[in-house]
């Protein structure tokens, strides 16, 4: 695989290095100072940072307008973009929005059912599924086309990726799934976050066989636990979660005011053993409304300083 963008994320991973991502979930408001100080607590420990598009199906702040807000900061966004909301014109349009103000990466989701969030009567539209747009996303750049069948002025010139869970039952279609989003153009996949690690090397060996972890670049998701209930809230309401008991019972038996330090100190020993996985060729770190966590994650994890890239 060699760099075909201008991302600096696909630079950093297409020379062999491990890639850092973390993500910025917008306001529930239009200040811009919330993105603006939650964005610099990660520059210079992450290589790109994802900006959640309505997450949980909460109104929130545009993807897109919080991505141009750390792209004029001079970071280096995400663009998450989720099929709930749109139709194929909107989408296409979003992503020439995007890549008017040079936006670089592209993440393509299904997005959280509307039933999660504060507009359980919204209307689902997934008039093209995250498949489908990556592989509209790879077009629009590749060729030059709209779906209609126009030529593009300028076309976007993203690094285009999708989410994989390796946790989801039934387990035995994990992988052909994620061969399918390869298929369909995913050039990176961020994972749901890792607990189980044994289920993990076992999913991403079936993916080795296949030979798809030539193909992708395959980012661990990972995020830090705040405490038990944290644990215990993940493991028995979170959807596509697996969260071992034994991880649940360390978190437990951890003093109430030091359980967050042991959530941070799981996580670091997780990216310390899955840098040794083939295959793993980077870290997608999720410190949930807990940026401030990641300079000390990536530094003690070893990842610190972030590889320069022309």
């Amino acid at each position: 695989m060699s760099a075909k963008t201008p991302s600096k994320l696909e630079k950093i991973m297409a020379a062999g290095h491990l890639g850092v991502t973390s993500e910025c979930g917008p306001p529930r408001g239009s200040d811009p100072d919330t993105i603006r100080e939650k964005a610099e607590l990660l520059r210079g420990y992450v290589d790109a940072v994802n900006v959640t598009d309505n997450q949980t199906s909460v109104v929130r702040t545009s993807s897109l307008a919080t991505c141009i807000h750390l792209k004029l900061m001079g970071i280096e966004p995400v663009l998450q973009m989720v099929t709930r909301d749109r139709n194929r014109i909107a989408l296409q349009s979003d992503i020439l929005g995007g890549a008017s103000f040079d936006i670089f990466n592209l993440l393509c989701l299904s997005g959280d059912h509307q039933s999660f969030g504060d507009n359980p009567q919204g209307q689902n539209v997934h008039d093209l599924d995250s498949m489908q747009l990556v592989w509209t996303a790879r077009k629009m750049r590749d060729e030059g086309k709209f779906l209609g069948g126009a030529d593009i002025k300028r076309p976007p010139q993203m690094f285009v990726g999708a989410a994989a869970n390796p946790f989801a039952d039934p387990f035995e279609i994990r992988v052909p799934r994620l061969a399918k989003k390869i298929e369909a153009g995913a050039e990176f996949i961020q994972t749901q976050c890792i607990y189980n690690l044994d289920k993990f090397e076992e999913w991403i060996r079936l993916a080795r066989e296949r030979g798809l972890t030539e193909k992708t670049y395959i980012m661990a998701g990972i995020t830090p636990l705040k405490s038990a209930g944290m644990a215990k809230y993940m493991k028995n309401r979170v959807p596509g979660m697996d969260v071992p008991d034994e991880v649940v019972k360390r978190m437990a038996d951890t003093p109430k005011e030091k359980q967050a330090e042991e959530g941070v100190n799981i996580c670091i020993e997780t990216i310390q053993r899955l840098k040794e996985v083939d295959g793993v060729k980077g870290f997608h770190i999720m410190a949930i409304e807990w940026e401030e966590m990641i300079p000390d994650i990536v530094k003690r994890a070893g990842l610190y300083p972030r590889p320069e890239v022309d």
